[in-house]
């Protein structure tokens, strides 16, 4: 989800901004842009010489330089929020972008000027009347047009209202749009969410692979594909099966690692765990050698978000009563709060 802000000074963006970083949203600002250019000109980071540069800029690229130059920046499926929207063709650059929004955050003036004393910054407005003037929109076709960005946003959240509340109503434009806020994840997520850690372990060039057994709700073992202990690696070697042309999923005997699903077997043995019972939470499901150990293993469920191209495992799941379930793919975001 991409979710552009815009709205006058001291009408509360930062917190919204704020707010949805908590909720892991990446941020980034077409601010940040603007202030990338003084850096490499050497201007000064006050607020007149900025509203000149950026009258500049976009005089010399083009009113949407901003957004396009952001949009280069923005990661590859994951929620952001894009403050500083302050012209009609920065919206219009990052409307391309598919699913995006723009919320513009308004407020009486009056509330503004006192959440502009109350901050006090150097070079701030004293008067309510230079506050005016300081807000107000200039005719510069390249200038900053905050009024007409406001107008074109698809919705407005009024922040006249303590934090808490502009939360709540943040939450409910989050709700209408689609998003649900990260909560507590399942015990199934969670672990997959572990295996999928204990994978970036393996030393396998073709697939990373972890697994994780769990029993009353504690990792007993983990294991990961990788060459034998005190034997050289495939990240060194290069890979034995891709030398020899095996396809993926066949003759897994010709080959320097050991499957993840095997080496929680062997940990659980070098450690006198028993896995009766247990559970294993896999990035793929088990090739046919490894779901013969489980099944001996006496493993009672398998659960999964990845396919291995060998599934001859499922009628021996079912012949031997281990569950086989397939899950969705755990969200790469840690969400958590400092």
């Amino acid at each position: 989800m991409i979710i552009g802000l815009t709205g006058h000074l001291c009408v509360g963006k930062g917190e919204v901004a704020n707010y949805l970083k908590s909720l892991g949203f990446s941020y980034f600002s077409l601010s940040d842009v603007l202030k990338e250019e003084a850096d490499r000109l050497g201007v000064q980071k006050v607020r007149e010489e900025m509203i000149s540069l950026g009258n500049r800029f976009r005089e010399e690229h083009g009113n949407g330089i901003l957004a396009l130059r952001i949009k280069e920046k923005l990661p590859a499926g994951k929620n952001v929020v894009i403050d500083s929207i302050r012209n009609p063709e920065e919206v219009r650059e990052l409307r391309k972008i598919p699913g995006f929004v723009l919320i513009g955050v308004d407020s009486l003036e009056e509330t503004r000027f006192a959440r502009m004393l109350a901050r006090n910054r150097p070079g701030d407005p004293k008067t309510f009347e230079e506050f005016k003037k300081l807000s107000e929109d200039l005719s510069i076709e390249h200038g900053q047009q905050v009024m007409n960005c406001i107008k074109m946003a698809d919705c407005i959240v009024i922040n006249n209202v303590p934090v808490e509340q502009l939360h709540r109503k943040v939450d409910r434009l989050l709700k209408d749009f689609g998003f649900s806020k990260p909560g507590r994840i399942s015990l199934d997520e969670y672990f997959l969410k572990v295996a999928s850690v204990v994978a970036e372990r393996a030393t396998c060039k073709r697939h990373k692979i972890g697994a994780i057994a769990v029993k009353d709700k504690k990792i007993l073992t983990t294991g990961y594909n990788g060459a034998a202990a005190k034997t050289t690696d495939c990240l060194e070697l290069g890979c034995l099966r891709d030398d020899l042309g095996i396809p993926s999923g066949t003759r897994q005997e010709v080959c320097r690692a050991i499957h993840a699903e095997q080496n929680v077997i062997i940990q659980a043995a070098l450690h006198g765990i028993n896995l009766d019972g247990a559970t294993i939470y896999c990035t793929h499901s088990p090739c046919i050698l490894c779901a013969k150990m489980l099944a001996n293993a006496k493993i009672k469920r398998f659960v999964t978000f990845g396919d291995y191209p060998d599934q001859e495992f499922l009628k021996l799941f079912q012949e031997v009563g281990v569950v086989f379930e397939k899950r969705d793919k755990p969200q790469d975001r840690i969400y958590f709060k400092d």
